[in-house]
């Protein structure tokens, strides 16, 4: 971005917190991501749940679900409820439909993120004995967008020749060779020196388009997939913003005038400025706190190539974060995420014999980048964590051996030896054990079963059944270290 769009940036960004400072007082703008199917929209709608619940299950007399989040053990909640979110052309996160999702007849999981959304939270509650045990507020603003967005941050400082040549290097590994055989045939018999030509770019956006689904596709679970509206294309579907692709050019390739490269150039740079840049400024730059999730599970059934591919993803998409120590004028002024947490979802996947190691594997993963963020001055934390708990573990019983199971439901569909299972059945399932020493998760030895197998997949569950309150409305499911993260985010704030 030029000095004067920054400055501008900055400046609208600084007047934005300001007012909302003056009109809400405290408040804490957490953004939420993650790649597709990491469970972002769970993570939200049980976040928020929880924290509006809390305080009046702890009137009626529940045991508290949130034994690490201090302010619910220390019983200083108030209250918590939903507000109308800060931003009016910004969509409201569907709390109520996705709800309704997991808790009705057909409970099912709500529709992934494909938009940018907001929820507002306010907590009301009192502040420990030491600080006067004064009554205070807390505006939690939550902000849900698509991880495959964020990975579109490092294209900021790219040129179309260098992203072109990171591009087609990606897709001749092992990993995506197969899958971007169209693509890459149909690019090489182009040539970037001929004329603009509208029906070929077109063409080769398709192509292109398709290799990108299909690396992402839940057989390959490939991450690090930029343009990331290629995959979520909303309103600008179709558009020359979208009609572009790389192209074979070789180093140092200088693009004429009027050619089919100067059209691609032309809106791989409309691109950037008109979908990047803006989601930067508006949403992104704006963020006090940031959590990540990551579905390393889907990695680990797809093998090592997957394992390395999201490694590179999350160091990419850490590495775009705006880091640092803040301060009351930096929160106002010029937010700094300074408090970043990673999260290995669907720990309930696993018994939990095996979640320490899938800490360990996150950390393997992450180390790169939270080494830098570390060092910027931001504090990380690596948890594996469920926030809707759909399984129960068991004692099964093999001959002479007693075995480590989950039960749960497996969605309709979901294959094991040979079984298909109808959705409506409970069973009981081996997961397998992840291996003591993460590095050798990247060298296919992920996991081990009774008989010494290494490539069971995990399976999907169905949303646990819902239980109610007293006043009819469902309660939050059990989680997996929810608790944990509410501390981790928002405990000092909440002092």
């Amino acid at each position: 971005m030029s000095a004067l769009t920054d400055f501008l940036s900055e400046a609208r960004n600084s007047a934005a917190n300001l007012a909302d400072f003056l009109s809400r007082g405290r408040a804490l703008r957490l953004g939420v991501t993650g790649l597709s199917r990491a469970g972002k929209t769970v993570f939200i709608t049980a976040l928020a749940q929880h924290l509006t619940t809390l305080a009046h299950a702890a009137a009626e007399g529940r045991r508290n679900p949130l034994p690490v989040f201090r302010l619910a053990a220390e019983g200083r909640l108030v209250s918590g409820r939903l507000e109308p979110q800060p931003d009016d052309h910004i969509a409201r996160f569907a709390i109520e439909d996705h709800v309704a999702a997991l808790t009705g007849p057909d409970r099912h999981w709500p529709q992934s993120t494909r938009q940018i959304s907001e929820l507002r939270l306010r907590l009301d509650f009192v502040r420990r004995k030491g600080s006067g045990a004064s009554p205070s507020s807390l505006v939690i603003d939550i902000v849900d967008y698509p991880g495959e967005w964020l990975l579109d941050l490092p294209l900021l400082e790219k040129s179309y020749v260098e992203w072109s040549r990171e591009t087609f290097a990606a897709s001749a590994a092992a990993a995506r060779a197969t899958l971007a055989a169209e693509w890459r045939g149909h690019a090489m018999g182009l040539a970037p020196s001929g004329p603009a030509d509208e029906t070929e770019a077109r063409r080769t956006a398709e192509l292109f388009t398709a290799y990108l689904k299909a690396a992402r596709g839940e057989a390959y679970a490939l991450a690090t997939l930029p343009p990331g509206r290629f995959l979520m294309p909303g309103d600008l579907e179709g558009s020359p913003a979208l009609t572009f692709a790389p192209l074979p050019l070789p180093e140092g390739y200088a693009i004429a005038p009027d050619t089919l490269a100067a059209m691609m150039e032309r809106r791989y740079e409309a691109y950037k400025n008109h979908v990047v840049k803006p989601f930067f400024r508006d949403h992104f730059a704006r963020l006090d706190r940031q959590i990540v999730l990551v579905d390393a599970l889907s990695a680990l059934n797809s093998g090592p190539a997957a394992l390395r591919d999201l490694q590179h993803a999350l160091d990419e998409v850490l590495a775009a974060f705006r880091v640092g120590r803040g301060n009351p004028l930096s929160r106002l002024f010029r937010p700094k995420i300074d408090k970043i947490l990673i999260a290995a979802t669907k720990a309930d996947h696993l018994h939990h014999l095996s979640h320490d190691r899938l800490e360990a594997i996150l950390r393997q993963l992450t180390a790169r980048a939270v080494a830098r963020s570390e060092f910027s001055g931001a504090a990380v934390d690596v948890i594996a964590m469920a926030a809707i708990r759909a399984t129960r573990e068991a004692a099964v019983r093999r001959g002479r051996e007693t075995i480590d199971a989950i039960v749960g439901t497996p969605l309709a569909g979901e294959r094991l030896d040979g079984d298909i299972f109808d959705g409506e059945t409970e069973a009981a399932i081996f997961p397998g054990q992840l291996p003591a020493n993460p590095r050798e998760a990247f060298r296919g030895d992920a996991l081990a079963t009774p008989e010494g197998e290494a490539d069971y997949r995990f399976l999907r569950f169905r949303p646990p059944a819902p239980t109610f309150g007293t006043d009819g409305k469902p309660l939050p499911a059990p989680h997996i270290r929810l608790d944990r993260a509410f501390q981790f985010l928002f405990g000092d704030r909440l002092s």
